[in-house]
């Protein structure tokens, strides 16, 4: 197929992907405008969302946590009307749901995502949707990237190769060596390869890249740290400049913007 078709069809597909979502969120701020189309295939995340909306549960709180270059994060009902420098951002532990983390929804710039509690009190990375974060993050290239994945399987795969390739079997396989057992020696490494392999294959918390993760972050950028720790129930589709532009503000300790950004969400049915 021509470069040029292929290309027309993967736009053409991806339009079609984002027509199909049916529910839009506008959220409004003194900073301007996002709007963002909320994934249909997280529905625990998208009727959350769409309940407290309704309810006017985010309308007049902030976005109280502001990092540039990584997340905006907003929502949470103690930072409405909060006094400057008080820590905020509890959110609500009784509008947790199940995690929907799905591979073929990135941490790419623009991600609407919602936050959770650590992995020590939170083993299942539910969501609490009481708040919720937008992705800024950095492009990244192709090396760094390698990079980041080698930092977390490496230590996955040597831990295996130490279970599977303890001091005695070194021994014995010298020793095989040294008495020129080549055979049985073969044998014994063909064994210990293809266990080491097999256990890294089924290991749990490896970092693999996918070729649309990767496409995403050395183009318009995101934060693949966070692959396959929070979900992303949504994505934007207009205001990203705003995005840009609160996440620039100057922030105090606690990454609190010194200039409130009051929230106003509002919900586009189809």
């Amino acid at each position: 197929m021509p470069a040029r078709f292929s290309v027309l069809l993967f736009l053409l597909l991806g339009f079609a992907g984002l027509k199909a979502q049916t529910y839009h969120a506008v959220v409004s701020t003194n900073m301007g405008k996002m709007e963002f189309m909320l994934y249909d295939d997280t529905p625990l995340h998208r009727d959350g969302f769409i309940e407290l909306a309704g309810k006017g549960h985010f309308n007049g709180t902030l976005f109280y946590r502001v990092i540039k270059d990584y997340i905006i994060q907003g929502g949470s009902k103690d930072s409405r009307n909060a006094p400057p420098g008080k820590f905020i951002g509890y959110g609500d532990p009784t509008k947790t749901v199940n995690d929907e983390i799905l591979d073929h929804h990135i941490c790419k710039k623009g991600a609407l995502c919602a936050p959770r509690q650590p992995n020590d009190v939170n083993i299942f990375k539910q969501s609490d949707i009481s708040q919720f974060f937008v992705i800024q993050g950095v492009k990244y290239r192709s090396g760094q990237l390698d990079t980041m994945e080698l930092a977390v399987n490496r230590p996955i795969k040597r831990k295996i190769y130490d279970e599977v390739y303890p001091p005695e079997k070194k021994e014995l396989l010298s020793k095989l060596k040294a008495e020129e057992r080549w055979d049985e020696a073969r044998e014994l490494a063909d064994e210990i390869k293809t266990e080491i392999d097999i256990r890294y294959a089924l290991a749990d918390g490896k970092l693999e890249f996918t070729e649309a993760q990767r496409q995403a972050y050395t183009s318009i950028g995101g934060a693949p740290q966070l692959e396959n720790e929070y979900t992303v129930f949504g994505e934007i589709v207009s205001g990203m400049e705003v995005v840009d532009k609160i996440a620039s503000l100057k922030t105090d300790q606690n990454n609190r913007p010194f200039t409130d950004v009051k929230i106003d969400v509002k919900i586009i049915k189809p």
